[in-house]
């Protein structure tokens, strides 16, 4: 259905996320930095332009701008936009941008879905939730199918993006400094750092996957670990007395204020 396909700024997340598309539909893509525009379009074999082209060629447009940048951009591309007579759908990967005001800012009733993934969809093992606002049926399932090999999809209301923004969006970051301390420790311990690592890496891939697969409480695999008088239950003693669990989710929570503070008003 998405013939030709765009993206507007080439950053880590909008690039990841059109590698995963695997090169179905022809790519125009447009960059600050022609010259990463450039690279991007020879890797995936598409074309390299400006943002103008993009919103006047494309059916399906990734903005992987940063959201203090939207606004502007968006602006500049009210006119070509406003010039179409055929139908395209934006795609924002901002967050604290709802879709309402993505069409506020591009100056019309476009269809708008927005996604918040997060880094793994670079390995096909992300999260990405999704909502949109004036899409068809068909547009939503042709979007889902686009995006399959980035990992989960997960549709929801648009009013739970931001908390789930929170977990998988901001979840890899906290994640990685949980592998780093696990390293740290093996480390310590004696392992070289490059086993330490891949221990580490492996252990939350594992897990997860143990997790989703089983669908049982995180509790219940915990306790399932823990013999009684074992070196685990131990090591879990010495975390609830330092309270990681009430820091890591302190951190969804901070993450999720923060993002509530970025938007703007409520009509938007």
């Amino acid at each position: 259905m998405f013939e030709r396909i765009g993206l507007i700024g080439c950053g880590n997340m909008g690039t990841a996320l059109l590698r995963a598309c695997g090169g179905r539909g022809k790519l125009y893509c447009s960059n600050r930095s022609p010259e990463k525009a450039e690279a991007f379009a020879a890797e995936l074999g598409g074309t390299a332009c400006d943002n103008a082209t993009v919103a006047c060629t494309c059916s399906l447009i990734f903005l992987g701008v940063k959201p203090q940048m939207m606004g502007q951009m968006l602006q500049e591309l009210r006119p070509v936009f406003a010039s179409r007579s055929d139908r395209f759908v934006l795609v924002s990967m901002a967050a604290a941008l709802p879709c309402k005001a993505i069409q506020k800012m591009a100056g019309g009733d476009y269809p708008v879905i927005r996604i918040m993934p997060n880094t793994p969809v670079a390995v096909g093992a992300g999260v990405i939730q999704l909502c949109d606002r004036g899409c068809t049926e068909e547009e939503r399932s042709a979007f889902c199918r686009l995006m399959e090999k980035a990992g989960m999809l997960d549709p929801i209301d648009e009013k739970l993006m931001d908390a789930a923004a929170a977990v998988s969006g901001c979840g890899p970051a906290f994640v990685c400094l949980v592998m780093e301390a696990l390293a740290d420790g093996g480390v310590a311990g004696g392992q070289p750092r490059d086993n330490a690592r891949r221990y580490a890496a492996q252990n939350q891939i594992g897990t997860g996957e143990l997790a989703l697969a089983s669908g049982e409480h995180p509790g219940l695999l915990k306790d399932r670990v823990c013999s009684p008088a074992g070196t685990t239950i131990q090591g879990v003693r010495s975390l609830e007395h330092h309270a990681v669990r009430g820091a890591f989710c302190e951190a969804v929570i901070a993450a999720y204020e923060k993002t509530l503070a970025m938007q703007g008003p409520k009509d938007q």
